[in-house]
């Protein structure tokens, strides 16, 4: 209880720290963000070899993977903010109805203050410092909690943010459940939450006590539909690419499968030669394939092999957290494995023959994150105006989330709250509302005893 009390009142005291400095207005300067932005952009390109081993010692991603999924995606966060900023922060001019004559309109966003960012394990560089980038873009101070299970990345991570900023500007802590729980119990102006739906409920439930405004990027059961016209091959390629990333410990991969009946056989078959073209035969040798992250995701993954026939895979190693990507066949919808998101490399595959049927399905679960469907394009949008899901793609998996000029987040379930590029600026500030009245002249048409309101009431 005591080491609680003592967490409680160093988070305080670092609160209020951060609270003088945000009052300081230093961080409103525009120029100064973006020099701080390019100040970030350097340490990362410093210490880069660093994060990238230190990916590899966390999840075994290879210095490829770790660098185009991670390192890569943050750099050009931070380029584009960068590019647009200015022009993010002036205030716009928007039209103004007549009957507000002589006055102009504008909008502005301003930062909204002392922001928390709470960041999960399975992609521990990007997922910490993307909302970070939009934080700092929009001028506001941080306080960032990373995940506990990935902990060489974390200590790469604190050497780049110590570099770039004084604690009453970003810090970065370390904390466990109970003391998270205590972190979320402060008053912030901003929470910014990835991880699961049933940990963003928690955090939801705090930020409320204190009616904190919060963005929660969670995840889901993603669909993916491969439909009778799909090029089977080239699903395939791009299925096995999105769905093992990280070992399929991403928030948007493919989760399950409705393959038409008549391209059952011919899509397992195009799955495992494709495996083999990117990994190998022997893919517990392969220096590209990730590792899960730690034996309790090893167990519950466990638990699903026994929920579809295996067509292929199913080799595990708990000293090693090695699992072999394992195609599921015959998986019933009730069984487990449809229960909660997978979050690991398991392909469990059904079939249909009238796509009502999957419409009728994904419409019954949670709206997921993702939506991804391989056919002809027409019937992938009609799909798409059909259903709700935070992102989607047609004949492709993944990729909407690396166009900054798109908007990433959840809906329902999956969460609330948009990022990347602008939207990560708009996400991280108060858009704050002007109007500037001219004194030249002075209507008076709005004062009582309203002697003109026969004319306001033709003018409004």
């Amino acid at each position: 209880m005591a080491e609680i009390d003592d967490f409680k009142q160093a988070i305080q005291l670092s609160i209020q720290q951060q609270r003088n400095y945000f009052a300081s207005s230093k961080t409103r300067n525009v120029d100064s963000r973006i020099q701080t932005l390019k100040l970030l952009a350097s340490s990362i390109k410093k210490h880069e070899e660093e994060i990238l081993q230190a990916l590899q010692k966390d999840l075994n991603k290879s210095p490829q993977e770790g660098y185009m999924t991670e390192v890569s995606m943050i750099l050009a966060e931070i380029s584009y903010h960068i590019r647009h900023l200015k022009k993010w922060a002036k205030p716009h001019k928007v039209s103004t109805p007549i009957y507000l004559f002589p006055s102009k309109s504008y909008k502005y966003f301003e930062p909204l203050g002392v922001v928390l960012i709470l960041s999960p394990w399975n992609y521990p560089f990007q997922l910490l410092l993307s909302p970070l980038v939009g934080a700092i873009s929009a001028g506001n101070c941080a306080i960032l909690k990373p995940s506990s299970s990935s902990p060489n990345i974390n200590l790469s991570i604190k050497t780049v943010i110590t570099e770039v900023f004084p604690e009453d500007y970003v810090m970065m802590i370390d904390a466990d459940r109970e003391e998270t729980l205590t972190l979320l119990s402060e008053k912030f102006d901003f929470i910014f939450f990835t991880g699961s739906p049933k940990f963003g409920k928690e955090v939801m439930q705090c930020a409320a006590q204190n009616l904190t405004p919060l963005v929660l990027e969670l995840g889901g059961k993603s669909p993916c539909i491969i439909d009778k016209e799909s090029k089977i091959n080239l699903a395939a390629r791009r299925v096995v690419w999105g769905k093992l990333l990280n070992a399929g410990q991403t928030c948007i991969a493919p989760d399950y499968f409705f393959v038409h009946k008549s391209l059952e056989k011919s899509f397992i078959e195009a799955l495992i030669k494709n495996i083999k073209e990117m990994y190998g035969d022997d893919l517990k040798a392969c220096p590209y394939y990730p590792r899960i992250i730690n034996n309790s995701a090893m167990a519950r993954l466990k638990t699903y092999l026994q929920d579809g026939e295996i067509e292929w895979g199913g080799d595990t190693d708990d000293t090693s957290r090695y699992f072999e990507p394992t195609i599921l066949s015959g998986v019933s919808t009730d069984s487990d494995i449809m229960q909660t998101e997978i979050f690991g490399p398991i392909f469990p595959i059904m079939t249909f023959e009238d796509i009502e049927e999957v419409v009728t399905f994904v419409n019954s679960r949670p709206k997921p994150l993702a939506f991804y469907y391989f056919g002809e394009p027409s019937k992938g949008w009609a799909l798409i105006h059909r259903t709700s899901s935070g992102g989607a793609c047609v004949n492709d998996v993944v990729i909407h989330q690396v166009n900054d000029n798109l908007p990433f987040g959840g809906v329902g379930n999956s969460g609330m709250g948009k990022y990347h590029g602008r939207y990560s600026f708009e996400a991280f500030s108060n858009e704050r509302s002007i109007v500037h009245s001219a004194t030249w002249i002075d209507l008076v048409l709005k004062y009582p005893p309203f002697k003109y309101f026969s004319i306001v009431k033709k003018v409004m």
